[in-house]
């Protein structure tokens, strides 16, 4: 399914207005009384799942984990969910620019439709597209947007799903101490109020 640059301009409402519109609709779970899902994925993806990046080369998991380990921020662009953690992916990969470790966005759409969610930010950070959700698949994540670092050995380091700052913090801790590097602040100033992601399965 492509994502045409006019529906990438919907993603402008607030997890803020969800909080809102759930008042209305008592069997959706509101924000921030549990309904968060917990990090409980795979220890080890099998690394021969392909991915395929903006210059529209497939090349398996472990191909990219060669040197370093990878941190990926896991968006579906038809929601509005995955949308509202964009501003919070950048400033985490921001914070470990330097670092040994290959940070990257991983979009459940094919190349095109990853270029027109992404837009600019493709020319900026690595980004896979993986529109059959393969790696989705293979990493058991269950709701997105999530946040995934996996071992050279392909050993998963840390998962978390939904944007839970508490699970975030945890996994980007437990990078931390892999690469001996400082710790981000997760959440900080300016990151959207927790919620619930989306089903990252059809």
């Amino acid at each position: 399914m492509n994502l045409s640059a006019s529906t990438a301009r919907l993603f402008d409402r607030r997890p803020e207005d969800l909080a809102l519109a759930t008042q209305d609709h008592p069997g959706v779970p509101p924000l921030g009384l549990g309904a968060l899902p917990s990090s409980t994925v795979t220890t080890a993806p099998p690394t021969d799942v392909e991915i395929t990046d903006m210059a529209d080369e497939t090349r398996s998991l472990s191909e990219w984990l060669t040197t370093f380990p990878i941190a990926m921020v896991v968006l579906d662009p038809f929601t509005y969910e995955s949308s509202w953690i964009l501003d919070t992916a950048l400033r985490l990969f921001g914070e470990y620019s330097q670092a040994d470790v290959r940070l990257a966005f991983l979009v459940t759409a094919d190349v095109e439709g990853t270029r027109a969610f992404l837009g600019p930010l493709t020319d900026e950070v690595l980004a896979f597209a993986d529109p059959e959700r393969s790696l989705t698949r293979a990493l058991e994540l269950e709701s997105l947007p999530a946040l995934v670092v996996v071992r050279q050995d392909g050993q998963l380091i840390g998962s978390a799903e939904g944007w839970d700052p508490d699970s975030w913090r945890g996994v980007t801790e437990a990078l931390s101490d892999q690469l001996s590097w400082h710790r981000p602040m997760v959440p900080a100033a300016g990151d959207p109020v927790a919620y619930p992601g989306t089903p990252a399965l059809p």
